[in-house]
């Protein structure tokens, strides 16, 4: 099977596309894929291919981005400024992290 390269347009780099994705939908489903891609001025395959690159890429970033509120970025932000002082608890881990740490 003869391997594909594209040319990606906003870096103008060469990519190689030999990965394959095969997936069943229904009729409506590739209507409505169709119809969108159709709209958009795109093939099947590009609209998908860009859809679900899209989708992944938000669903990555809701997981790996915290997002707070005005209110909790000031409380994050005067607890790392100005932390409270270590009870004897904390400390006393500290001092037998320290005993049963090797050090070189």
């Amino acid at each position: 099977m003869p391997k594909s390269t594209v040319r990606a347009r906003r870096t103008g780099t060469t990519v190689r596309k030999n990965e394959r994705l095969d997936v069943r939908v229904s009729p409506a489903q590739k209507a409505l894929a169709q119809e969108a891609a159709m709209l958009q001025g795109r093939t099947l395959s590009e609209f998908v291919t860009a859809s679900v690159q899209q989708a992944a890429e938000q669903a990555i970033r809701k997981h790996k981005v915290i997002t707070l509120t005005a209110e909790d970025s000031r409380a994050f932000a005067e607890a790392v400024l100005a932390p409270a002082a270590p009870n004897d608890r904390l400390q006393a881990l500290a001092e037998r992290y320290k005993q049963t740490t090797v050090t070189e």
